[in-house]
């Protein structure tokens, strides 16, 4: 018996029934729980108030009802604000983390991911970010001009619509040359980076673009920019 023992547990480990685990029992019974109390407190609400006097039923309506109303919204403002203060406050800390971090590295693809990230972070918009926009679009500009090939057409793009947040008019020549680009993506990029830094030098291409482009994506970005240049 204690060889067929050795034999079913060889590692030495006692064959005892193991008792069935309850961690991952299901939560069903506490939800039922809580339905029934919130269901009984209904009930008692409803019953309660249909005891009330007219007088009394009359007063809660006409005064206290409209004063737990205000206190009510009055809290939720309060907790509103705070909640959006803290929110601010976290964005504002993670900025200037990730701005310390992006002016420590060296990597270039590090940088770059770090670039996307702060400007994703920011809303697509530079104020906050006017200390690094040279360092910024430098790092897009060396990404696109990296990202040679047909599998590359999305990093190109990210990088080229990622200039346009930056407001980098340096930037413009090369952004018109990516209306160029073999990947509709790419052009679509270019289209809607031009448009947001409303680049006048770029309108008569996009005008172009906007009537020839095969691609109804391009085209489409291609006529927002115009507008947004009107």
């Amino acid at each position: 018996m204690q060889k067929l023992l050795k034999h079913l547990a060889p590692n030495g480990q006692s064959l005892k029934r193991k008792k069935p685990s309850t961690a991952n029992a299901p939560k069903g019974h506490a939800n039922v729980i809580s339905i029934l109390l919130l269901i009984g407190l209904i009930i008692a609400s409803i019953w309660t108030w249909n005891h009330l006097s007219f007088d009394t039923q009359d007063y809660i309506t006409d005064e206290i009802i409209p004063i737990l109303f205000v206190i009510i919204l009055s809290t939720l403002a309060i907790w509103l604000s705070i909640r959006k203060f803290r929110n601010r406050r976290y964005l504002v800390r993670k900025q200037q983390q990730l701005i310390e971090q992006f002016t420590q590295e060296r990597s270039p693809q590090k940088r770059f991911d770090q670039a996307v990230t702060l400007i994703e972070l920011n809303g697509y918009e530079l104020q906050g970010l006017e200390t690094i926009k040279d360092a910024l679009a430098e790092s897009c500009i060396v990404t696109y001009k990296m990202a040679i090939g047909d599998k590359q057409h999305r990093i190109r793009g990210m990088a080229i619509s990622h200039l346009g947040a930056l407001q980098d008019q340096k930037s413009v020549p090369l952004l018109i040359r990516a209306l160029e680009d073999d990947h509709a993506y790419v052009r679509g990029c270019a289209a809607l980076a031009l448009g947001r830094m409303r680049a006048q030098e770029a309108k008569e291409k996009l005008q172009e673009m906007m009537k020839e482009d095969w691609d109804q994506t391009v085209r489409s970005r291609s006529r927002e920019a115009i507008e947004r240049m009107s």
